[in-house]
């Protein structure tokens, strides 16, 4: 080979040995940073919304966004967070499984520099999470124990669906309803039992209560999921005209059935309202932002059929 030959061939190399580098270079400029959407379970439709509005809002905000679905398994959960450490997502728009066995999988987050906003549920810690966007689940169920006696009467017998045990709605939305309820010496709550915010389990658990307590007033639910498992139950029972139906949560298929007035009321969530507000918090922290309120409540309202018309799509109408 010439030497006029060979220093094109070598020129041709080194160009062809720059092209991966500068191509890598120009996929890096055009890359979208990360956000990692992790959600308890995809098994009701109230936390599908959840997730893909908050999705949504962040693709909105310029941001690649991803969906984790925990299926309420705290090992799935942690799982998911090395995923998301290990794949170099920036921020973490998180809806725990466990107000205690989530902490660990914050503090790791937050140990490698990613923030971590919680949405609906909350954890055990004031010192993990950048922000906690949560249902004033508390005062929501005072103010449905207080329909509850308007309704059912200051005399009767009830049931209770309790969520899952280890998240902190559970407690303080059984805790608000009966602050108001308990006081009424009438109202005789004969059972009580966790159906895990789940329908099915929630049918099935009312299909136990009702064959051991036949003569109930009403029932009410930590959740509109199992709302619509009771509901299922009394209508397969043939009660459903004779028990009363509280929920909580706001969805679509309640709000319609408070419509129909079928279900007695409801708490209205406004899960899209804390879905985008986290997916914006993430954004100004990404932007350098860094005092949050540890914990921000967002108000409950009370569904019932005298106002039902003003809501719906998981939220107000507009």
């Amino acid at each position: 080979m010439s030497s006029i030959y060979r220093q094109a061939a070598l020129g041709l190399l080194a160009i062809v040995g720059l092209l991966p580098l500068a191509s890598c270079s120009q996929s890096q400029s055009d890359g979208k940073e990360k956000i990692a959407v992790v959600i308890s379970t995809l098994n009701n439709p109230w936390f599908v919304v959840l997730g893909d509005t908050a999705k949504q809002r962040a693709e909105e905000l310029g941001y690649e966004a991803t969906i984790f679905d925990s299926e309420n398994d705290t090992a799935k959960e942690a799982a998911h967070f090395e995923n998301i450490l290990a794949s170099g997502y920036k921020a973490i728009l998180f809806n725990p499984t466990d107000s205690d066995g989530s902490i660990a999988n914050v503090r790791k987050a937050t140990a490698a520099g990613v923030p971590v906003f919680c949405i609906d549920r909350e954890i055990n810690a004031n010192d993990a999470a950048t922000s906690q966007i949560l249902s004033d689940s508390y005062s929501g169920c005072v103010a449905l124990g207080q329909y509850f006696v308007k309704t059912v009467g200051e005399k009767g017998k009830y049931v209770e669906l309790l969520g899952l045990v280890g998240d902190n709605n559970t407690k303080n939305r059984s805790k608000g309803f009966h602050d108001v309820v308990d006081r009424y010496e009438g109202l005789e709550m004969v059972a009580q039992q966790s159906a895990d915010f789940d329908r099915t389990k929630a049918l099935e658990v009312m299909e136990s209560m009702l064959q051991a307590h036949p003569d109930i007033d009403a029932v009410f639910c930590g959740n509109d999921a199992m709302a619509m498992g009771a509901y299922q139950a009394l209508v397969a029972a043939g009660k459903d005209k004779q028990v009363k139906v509280f929920g909580f949560d706001g969805a679509d298929d309640v709000v319609r059935l408070i419509a129909e007035g079928k279900i007695a009321a409801t708490g209205m969530q406004f899960p899209k309202t804390m879905a985008r507000t986290s997916a914006e918090f993430a954004d100004q922290w990404l932007k350098g932002k860094r005092d949050f309120e540890q914990k921000i409540p967002v108000a409950v309202e009370l569904v019932t059929a005298e106002n039902v018309a003003e809501y719906g799509d998981f939220g107000r109408k507009d």
